[in-house]
């Protein structure tokens, strides 16, 4: 079997597929149109979300049986197309749900107890203790969107604390015993948080915009470690000041590359601008599952679904 690589990714990908006889090429550099001349001659492409594989990359595809992901979501791919083609495609949630899980619990709390502001403060000379009081987390109810790995991983750590623990899913009976399955509905009447879990898609693109803030009957934190196309920054920042979000943690931006590798490289809008400036917004530059060990266990979640399947 012969396999390119778009992306690097963990040495052990490479070491372990060569264990298997696999032929394993890189080209991390080449342009879409320079990869498509001689993608006919593989069985497999490793990516991560380098560029859209979509139906004119497809066709010129000609031997390929496989595509593996290595991150959670497939948005970069065609993926009803390539079905029809019967090529297999492959994803790893199961390699970076604990790391976002982790970060999703991490910003929570560094919202509640305002310590990056609290940090920037001391640093500076300030030593302001009442302005930085802090709120606990026990007592509250979390709400999660999207109850697959992700979302499971973040409501496994909520356990530790006395929490309510509400899960919304397009797909039906996926509640367990960390989160308890209602509907949106009476999701957005009970949560006091709001944490995204949910892939890119025609129903999650825009979700969380004005009329959707609206629905929800008290004020509320939001965190988004999935994708930045869920939230409409306009309509964050005008919750934000009304104060009917009380802060964000996000990881994600609506304003990335589709690559998550860079911002649009385009005038930034002025409601990003705010959100750097806000004390009760937290951003990171899309690393909830870029952990060292997530690395590793990207990787390796291929590789065992590369050898379970053909070899």
């Amino acid at each position: 079997m012969k396999i390119l690589h778009l992306d690097s990714n963990h040495d052990v990908l490479i070491q372990q597929l060569n264990e298997l006889g696999a032929v394993n090429d890189e080209d991390f550099l080449s342009t879409k149109t320079i990869i498509e001349t001689k993608i006919h001659h593989y069985d497999g492409i490793v990516i991560r979300s380098r560029f859209k594989i979509d139906q004119q990359f497809i066709d010129k595809a000609t031997q390929l049986k496989f595509i593996a992901r290595v991150g959670a979501g497939l948005e970069n791919i065609d993926c009803e197309y390539a079905a029809s083609k019967h090529i297999h495609l492959i994803s790893a949630p199961e390699g970076n749900r604990n790391a976002v899980g982790e970060h999703s619990l991490a910003l929570l709390l560094n919202l509640f107890n305002k310590i990056t502001i609290a940090n920037t403060q001391v640093k500076r000379g300030q030593w302001l203790r009442e302005a930085n009081r802090g709120i606990e987390l026990d007592g509250k109810t979390v709400g999660l969107i999207g109850y697959g790995n992700m979302g499971k991983a973040f409501a496994k750590k909520l356990q530790g604390f006395d929490v309510m623990v509400l899960c919304y899913d397009i797909k039906a009976n996926v509640g367990d015993k960390n989160a308890t399955q209602v509907s949106l509905e009476q999701l957005q009447n009970e949560a006091d948080v709001l944490s995204l879990h949910t892939p890119e898609t025609l129903l999650t693109k825009n979700m969380i915009n004005t009329a959707f803030i609206n629905q929800f009957k008290k004020p509320f934190w939001l965190i988004n470690t999935a994708r930045g196309k869920s939230v409409v920054t306009s309509c964050l920042v005008e919750a934000l000041k009304s104060g009917k979000i009380l802060g964000a943690g996000l990881d994600v931006l609506e304003f990335e590359k589709s690559s998550f590798e860079n911002l649009f490289t385009t005038k930034i809008p002025n409601a990003f601008n705010y959100l750097t400036k806000a004390d009760n917004v937290i951003l990171t530059p899309h690393v909830a599952g870029w952990t060292n060990e997530s690395h590793i266990k990207l990787s390796q979640t291929i590789v065992d679904k590369i050898k379970a399947k053909f070899y």
